[in-house]
């Protein structure tokens, strides 16, 4: 899976048209140099800016690009494809130059994202694949900077692998959020391919697998003492909250601080205000409130605007064995 993600994804992933188009540059002889540029025409009136990404892996795929024997059986097995046109695809690879713009790089319309420039059936093949890499990458790492630009001070994690529409959406919207600002990803997988910190608490699964909240927490406390991130709103969120104020005491004769608390439902702003004043008034001032569940630039605007106390300090804290807080939803 990881050489598929890195861009050696088969030729054949791509819009048959190409492959028809291809065939006919064959027969007609035609391999002069052809310059492709991928831009967007327009942007919707609520984004007003892009952030280019994906050319790690645009690149990773011209580099790796090619008919495997598998690929030209396929082929060789449609009535649209003629032997001497599979045949000649056996040595097709991409020799063109590519101009573009760094990842991380603000943009607007009409302006070239990536240029291609090669022989016109190597520039007409890769056109599919290149844009699908661009595109979305490009789409999820703006929407990330929406959301740090409302939050600059908050540390924001991708949270959306099981919402993602497959693995490789999955894994390229983390490395897309984290070009653009966020500070990791709960998917694991990105720190091996990408080197983007992961980050991760606990699920309700794991609460309602316990006889109570308290003993869920003290176990999970006990088990992974330097990251206790507790998620309090399975059941009650504010009685939770006592919960947490009464196992803080006792935890702390073990040597284990309670570091943060999870809210994941509800009206987060309003569940905010309320833990807020319990962890205070028992003199837990240092636990942090983070949130989660389905939160985006729109839900941290309104958030912003109430001032509500969801803490998520990208400053306050390190990283714990590569895994540590939980933060926001993309």
């Amino acid at each position: 899976m990881i050489a598929e993600i890195n861009g050696q994804t088969s030729v054949l992933l791509t819009d048959l048209y190409q492959l028809t188009m291809l065939q006919g540059y064959f027969d007609g002889g035609m391999e002069k140099t052809a310059v492709f540029e991928f831009f967007v025409r327009k942007l919707p009136a609520q984004r007003n800016f892009l952030i280019a990404a994906g050319l790690e892996q645009a690149l990773g795929f011209l580099e790796s690009a090619r008919f495997t024997p598998a690929d030209l059986e396929w082929l060789s097995r449609q009535p649209t494809f003629r032997p001497e046109f599979v045949q000649n695809l056996t040595k097709w690879r991409f020799s063109g130059d590519v101009d573009a713009m760094p990842e991380g790089t603000i943009f607007f319309p009409n302006e070239p994202i990536l240029r291609v420039a090669a022989p016109l059936p190597q520039a007409q093949l890769v056109e599919s694949r290149l844009i699908n890499l661009i595109h979305f990458q490009t789409l999820i790492a703006s929407k990330a900077a929406r959301s740090v630009l409302l939050a600059p001070d908050k540390l924001l994690v991708d949270f959306g692998l099981r919402r993602a529409h497959g693995a490789e959406a999955g894994l390229l919207a983390a490395r897309a959020s984290y070009l653009a600002g966020f500070a990791g990803s709960a998917t694991v997988l990105t720190d091996a391919l990408y080197g983007v910190p992961v980050y991760g608490t606990m699920a309700h699964s794991f609460i309602q697998a316990h006889e109570d909240e308290k003993t869920a927490f003290d176990h999970f406390a006990h088990s992974l003492p330097g990251n206790v991130i507790l998620l309090i709103d399975t059941y009650d969120t504010e009685a939770a909250a006592e919960k947490v104020v009464q196992l803080a005491p006792k935890l702390e004769r073990d040597g284990i601080t309670i570091r943060g608390v999870r809210l994941d439902s509800g009206d987060l702003a309003d569940h905010a205000f309320k833990v807020r004043r319990i962890l205070d008034a028992a003199g837990l001032q240092y636990v942090t409130i983070f949130a989660s569940g389905s939160v985006d630039e729109y839900v941290i605007k309104r958030l912003a605007e109430k001032n509500a106390p969801i803490d998520g300090d990208r400053h306050a804290y390190g990283h714990i064995g590569r895994c540590a807080l939980s933060g926001l939803r993309l």
